[in-house]
């Protein structure tokens, strides 16, 4: 039987930016692919996976800008890659993309008997199929342009709730979330969609009416990947 594959668009070692994990020294997973069309997503290079630009992964990893190609790796060859990057982080985020396209709890498992906890970042729009100890980091993409629905199933996997801001419309498109999930009992994150101070503070003013929490993406006000 054949291992399952993951179409990489990038690897690599920073610190996470974001949620509930901020400031952790972290590997970071891209994977290629997502139909979900958000206006605003600042990885419109993921969206399409194009046959004739899948490279080997060293090429892939020698690019120095954003690209649309991408690489084929099962669990064990990302393994046997961190060992051969020589990675100290031992926490890996699986992004994309749309991570969740993927079967992931076979990458999970590979990276959690190596001593890896795991993160996946999704928009709550397709079933996660993850380990049990991964922890599920879902940013619900409301009425987006692909017309996925946000899926109970997935509302009820998170461990956190970490939504994108920039108008009123988006604090209401959440609060509707969460009332029709029934969802009380998860860590809800604002992050303004820009660092623009118009959202900033609108995420700041929501948050402390509602005892939710800020995410400021600190690896873009620090200028790290």
């Amino acid at each position: 039987m054949m291992s399952i594959t993951y179409k990489i668009n990038e690897l690599f070692e920073t610190l996470q930016g974001e949620g509930s994990f901020t400031g952790q020294p972290s590997i970071f997973i891209r994977l290629q692919e997502c139909p979900v069309g958000c206006s605003w997503c600042d990885t419109k290079h993921t969206w399409e996976v194009k046959p004739e630009l899948k490279i080997e992964i060293n090429d892939l990893l020698a690019q120095n800008e954003e690209t649309e190609c991408w690489s084929e790796l099962n669990a064990e060859q990302i393994i046997t890659l961190f060992k051969k990057q020589e990675f100290n982080a031992k926490h890996v985020v699986i992004t994309g993309g749309e991570p969740c396209m993927y079967d992931l709890k076979p990458l999970c498992q590979a990276l959690e008997l190596q001593g890896f906890s795991c993160q996946i970042e999704t928009s709550g729009t397709f079933e996660i199929k993850t380990t049990d100890n991964c922890w599920v980091t879902v940013s619900p993409k409301v009425n987006m342009k692909g017309g996925y629905p946000i899926l109970a199933s997935a509302m009820a996997r998170a461990n956190e709730i970490k939504h994108p801001v920039a108008t009123e419309q988006h604090v209401d498109d959440l609060k509707a979330l969460l009332a029709k999930f029934n969802v009380t009992d998860k860590q809800v994150y604002l992050q303004p969609i820009s660092q623009k101070q118009r959202a900033t503070e609108l995420a700041i003013r929501t948050c402390i009416e509602n005892d939710w929490r800020l995410s400021v993406q600190v690896h873009k006000y620090i200028g790290i990947e």
